[in-house]
């Protein structure tokens, strides 16, 4: 079943207007970018992706000046679904964030996915985004410290613990937040936004 924090959180889902500054939080492999993407497809909302904002032409890391640059520029706009984590950006992005979705499902899912996804990127060579170059391959999916699929391996458990002490701290008792177990609930939620969506815009 889908959770929510509090019984505000859930009177937000079921009576507010529909949300139109949202994070979608997760660890690696969860599908977040995806998520996100259709949920910004539903609500007409522009998709930003935290990664795309990071990572410079050939894997090159922005420094933090121009990351949180880019993340301040992204969230002034009156409306966004902004797709990662990144928690050192919270005071940013979180600002004037309406609402958290936090997909967290089971490890060997999410492992599943980095798995097929990585595999996929390696083969196909696609570009991951614009403008950058920047490609994965089966060596640096496999073999090396950076492998997407390491990364899954290592921080599921650590990503969950975070967001499961941000869910209880009072710094954060403003921020909604609405957690997604599994794909079932993903798809539910993304309807329901449909829903609301459609009705608003009659």
């Amino acid at each position: 079943m889908m959770e929510t924090r509090d019984p505000k959180s859930e009177s937000l889902l079921r009576e507010s207007a529909v949300p139109r500054r949202i994070n979608v939080i997760g660890a690696s492999g969860s599908g977040k970018s995806t998520f996100a993407r259709r949920l910004a497809d539903q609500l007409r909302l522009p998709c930003v992706e935290m990664d795309s904002l990071f990572w410079g032409a050939n894997w090159h890391k922005a420094t933090d000046e121009q990351f949180f640059a880019r993340v301040q520029t992204a969230v002034n706009e009156p409306g966004w679904v902004l797709d990662g984590n990144y928690t050192r950006t919270i005071p940013i992005k979180w600002a004037q964030v309406e609402l958290v979705v936090w997909l967290d499902y089971p490890f060997h899912i999410t492992m599943w996915q980095a798995i097929k996804r990585a595999l996929r990127r390696a083969w196909s060579k696609e570009e991951i985004w614009p403008g950058t170059g920047n490609r994965e391959s089966f060596r640096q999916t496999l073999f090396s410290k950076d492998s997407m699929i390491w990364w899954t391996l290592t921080t599921h458990g650590k990503v969950r613990a975070k967001y499961e002490a941000m869910l209880a701290d009072s710094q954060f008792t403003e921020v909604q937040f609405v957690r997604l177990r599994s794909h079932a609930e993903a798809a539910a939620f993304i309807e329901r936004w449909k829903c609301l969506s459609a009705q608003e815009q009659r």
